[in-house]
């Protein structure tokens, strides 16, 4: 009894000690900002040996106590009274607490304030993140809400005003059609730290045949030829498209050949096999580089017959460049300025400059430490700072694949202990916001990891005369995690508030060993605030892009019921992971609520 009394102690003095910060939370949200105080209280103690010594006696063991956290101490306190026989001691007059009733209501009152009524059969509402065709095809939109979509997500970081104006437009009518409503959530696109674009590679086209594990043969490659500029495309899929300049392939009949030299200067064959339109299709036994203006020289089957001219290839496109980076390798991080590209050697081979590529947001340059890990492309490529001058930065490459790792254009950055100093919200969000407080229902915001971007947010809602807008906070960096009870109480300053948890950034910054660590902590602690929680990022990932899931997946998905709301990327089979995750979250929802197992019948449980 007497430690749960100092730990009632500690939680009222903490409630009282923000007091201040209190008056500022919105009146409706006060008491479950009282009940976040109080839970961090809870999980400052290691609390295992205290709940041994309470499961034996029938009691709580304060492990289900997040929505209710100070009645669910006193009534321990009361039970161990009435056990032992020693009066306890009442509860502070003015620390009220939140009854477990009362608690599920605040989250049920914030569920809806900021997705709307509950799905009929189902506890958990579903949100999709609609692709850029949303805008034009009206019957994907109409097929994702009856298919059980509850809010629809449009991220800002793609498109623009006129894309997302017609993408809600179809929202707004599929619900008119089928009486269903929807909410419309416009995520913040947010400061995105990425690498820029490498100097062009070399243009060039690449066939070879396909061979068994002896290297023979067993198909040949299939070229399409076409008319450069013009013609038609290739009727099925080719391993290689070569354009050719001018009327020459007009000569170019079925039963010919064509001749060439490739780029290694290699002597090559191809076989004409056929013909569709403008365009012949041709076959190769033997690997071939091809470059703009290689000459090709015609070889008819018909005997006394000349080739005439010589054809010359068109123009092709240049290959995606990259770096490959290896682990002891150095990498030059710039502002931009000058074209990144590989190391730099001199005539005996020595690195005279290493690798190097620029960034998109150069001023996070002089934010780097020495010592500070950077991670690329979600984590496949990891180093630390080796030395950092304001304009650039050295980066000692310690984790690559096996073989190394490619390093291309547009790839994230991850910075997860470096004390950035941009702002989560940013002038191109600043001008978006515009429209996404005439058009949407909540505001995602992203990148937020300080008490101050809750509160830029919050007043330039204000200012925009959408005070009571619902917000949605991105926990997708490190910074975020370590903040979040701050985090959570700037956000109740708004009426309605939620979080998302954006797995795949966070297992970057913190680490894919801590992920399901770090997301469980995530719904502690606003299921203690009454807030929802999105779960997100790669929910039936491998479903919804190639049409058949994985065993983790599902599993992963029948976890998601203990959040609020479920998050689908797009893909070319949403309508199926819909569908799957919809039959998923239905039954899930009938055995588990939060942490607490719900014990409908079994018919498992049946003996006879």
């Amino acid at each position: 009894m007497k430690e749960l009394g100092e730990l009632r102690a500690e939680m009222c003095g903490l409630e009282a000690a923000f007091a201040g910060e209190l008056e500022a939370i919105h009146p409706s949200r006060r008491e479950s900002a009282r009940n976040l105080l109080h839970y961090v209280v809870l999980r400052r103690h290691d609390l295992r040996a205290l709940q041994d010594a309470l499961v034996p006696l029938g009691l709580s063991s304060l492990g289900r106590a997040e929505s209710h956290v100070l009645a669910n101490v006193n009534a321990v306190l009361q039970n161990l009274s009435r056990l032992s026989g020693t009066p306890a001691e009442p509860p502070p007059p003015a620390h009220p607490e939140v009854p477990y009733r009362r608690g599920t209501e605040l989250l049920e009152e914030c569920v809806g304030g900021l997705f709307g009524r509950k799905p009929q059969g189902r506890g958990v509402h579903i949100m999709v993140t609609l692709p850029s065709e949303a805008a034009r095809d009206y019957g994907l939109v109409r097929d994702l809400l009856a298919g059980g979509m509850d809010v629809a997500r449009v991220n800002c970081a793609h498109d623009n005003a006129g894309n997302w104006g017609d993408t809600i437009s179809n929202v707004r009518r599929a619900e008119q059609e089928l009486g269903r409503p929807c909410r419309v959530l416009m995520d913040l696109g947010g400061p995105k730290i990425r690498t820029v674009a490498l100097p062009p590679g070399p243009s060039v086209v690449k066939w070879r045949p396909r061979r068994d594990l002896c290297g023979r043969t067993v198909a040949p490659a299939l070229v399409w030829l076409y008319p450069e500029g013009g013609g038609d495309p290739p009727p099925a899929a080719a391993d290689a498209c070569v354009p050719v300049r001018g009327d020459w392939l007009d000569a170019v009949k079925p039963g010919d050949r064509v001749r060439l030299c490739d780029a290694r200067d290699r002597s090559r064959e191809l076989r004409i096999v056929g013909a569709s339109g403008a365009g012949r299709w041709a076959e190769a036994d033997r690997t071939a580089y091809v470059v703009p203006d290689l000459e090709l020289e015609h070889r008819p089957a018909e005997e006394g017959v000349g080739g005439g001219e010589a054809g010359r290839v068109g123009d092709l496109p240049a290959i995606e460049p990259y770096l490959t980076l290896r682990s002891g390798d150095r990498l030059l991080l710039t502002d931009g300025s000058r074209p990144g590209g590989p190391a730099v050697r001199d005539d005996r081979g020595r690195e005279v400059r290493p690798p190097s590529i620029g960034i998109t947001m150069p001023e996070v340059l002089k934010d780097l430490r020495a010592g500070e890990p950077v991670l690329f492309d979600d984590g496949k490529i990891g180093g630390v700072v080796e030395e950092a001058r304001g304009d650039h930065a050295v980066i000692a490459i310690r984790e690559t694949g096996p073989g190394g790792s490619r390093l291309r254009a547009d790839r994230g950055i991850n910075l997860p202990e470096t004390n950035l100093s941009c702002r989560a919200l940013t002038d191109r969000d600043l001008a978006d916001l515009r429209f996404v407080v005439a058009e949407a229902d909540i505001v995602g915001y992203s990148f937020v990891r300080s008490v101050d971007d809750v509160h830029r947010l919050q007043d330039r809602l204000r200012a925009l005369g959408r005070r009571d807008m619902p917000i949605v906070l991105k926990v997708e960096t490190r910074q975020a995690f370590e903040h979040l009870p701050r985090l959570l109480l700037a956000a109740m300053r708004s009426p309605v508030a939620g979080v998302m948890i954006a797995r795949g950034d966070l297992a970057v910054e913190c680490g894919f060993r801590r992920l399901a660590e770090v997301q469980e902590e995530i719904l502690w602690m606003c299921e203690a605030a009454h807030m929802p929680v999105v779960w997100a990022t790669q929910v039936l990932e491998q479903l919804a892009k190639v049409g058949m899931p994985s065993r983790a997946e599902i599993s992963d998905a029948a976890l998601s019921v203990r959040a609020e709301c479920v998050m689908l990327n797009k893909g070319p089979f949403i309508r199926d992971a819909l569908k799957t995750l919809d039959d998923i979250l239905r039954r899930m929802s009938d055995h588990r609520h939060k942490k607490r197992a719900l014990l409908r019948r079994l018919k498992l449980a049946d003996l006879g």
